[in-house]
């Protein structure tokens, strides 16, 4: 039998939303898998109005597909569609990082200080959902300290639709202490208030990032698919 989730009555269509992002970045529900209204509002304890609502709310953030008359499904994205996201992302992060080195008061960089120490202890624990957590709140407070909405909604419609692939990358050992070297070299560049340099570094991070997507793409698709 399902897990029961229990959700309060309040905005509960924003509620379920959470929940279900959660599920799709966290691969629990699989790339391309059909959100099942039957079995979720089961697991949810809701009914399938709020459902629905909540699964509008992600499609208009990227991370499902609503198909006519047949639903929706999780997102699911090609090695084109992948390079091409991350071509933009890069393009995107590396101008925040430029913008909020320039503009970012001491606030916010003691908050972005703060994350990423919290971020360093979730590393330390292992734990995989809190690192993921905190490293995109990092991500997302730099392009807030950027002071530019457009670059801000810009950045959070594409990265929407990349969050399942970037949150599997961090599974692999290797490339997890890669990303964490480079985040404490973007933290000491932010502190620095070096435009240039924490410019490069965020781009350079997110080709890693792109490549690590990449090979874990490559070589699923290279694994026997299991029977039925």
């Amino acid at each position: 039998m399902a897990e029961i989730i229990e959700i309060s009555r309040a905005a509960l269509h924003e509620q379920v939303a959470d929940r279900l992002r959660s599920m799709l970045i966290e691969g629990r529900i699989a790339p391309g898998a059909k959100l099942n209204e039957r079995e979720l509002c089961e697991q949810l304890g809701v009914s399938r109005t709020p459902l629905r609502e909540a699964i509008k709310l992600l499609a208009a953030e990227g991370l499902a597909d609503l198909l006519p008359n047949r639903g929706a499904i999780a997102v699911k994205l090609s090695e084109a569609d992948v390079m091409h996201a991350f071509e933009v992302l890069a393009g995107i992060e590396g101008l925040s990082g430029e913008l909020a080195a320039q503009r970012i008061t001491d606030q916010e960089f003691a908050e972005i200080r703060a994350l990423h120490y919290e971020m360093m202890a979730s590393v330390a624990r292992a734990d995989v959902s809190a690192y993921y957590r905190l490293n995109a709140a990092i991500h997302a407070a730099l392009n807030s300290a950027a002071k530019n909405p457009v670059l801000t909604e810009t950045f959070q419609r594409i990265n929407n639709r990349v969050q399942s692939l970037r949150f599997r990358t961090n599974l692999d050992t290797a490339k997890w202490k890669q990303a964490v070297k480079e985040h404490e070299a973007m933290i000491e560049a932010l502190g620095a208030r070096d435009a240039t340099a924490l410019r490069e570094l965020l781009v350079t991070h997110l080709h890693h990032k792109r490549d690590a997507v990449l090979a874990m793409l490559r070589a699923e698709a290279l694994q026997p698919r299991k029977s039925r």
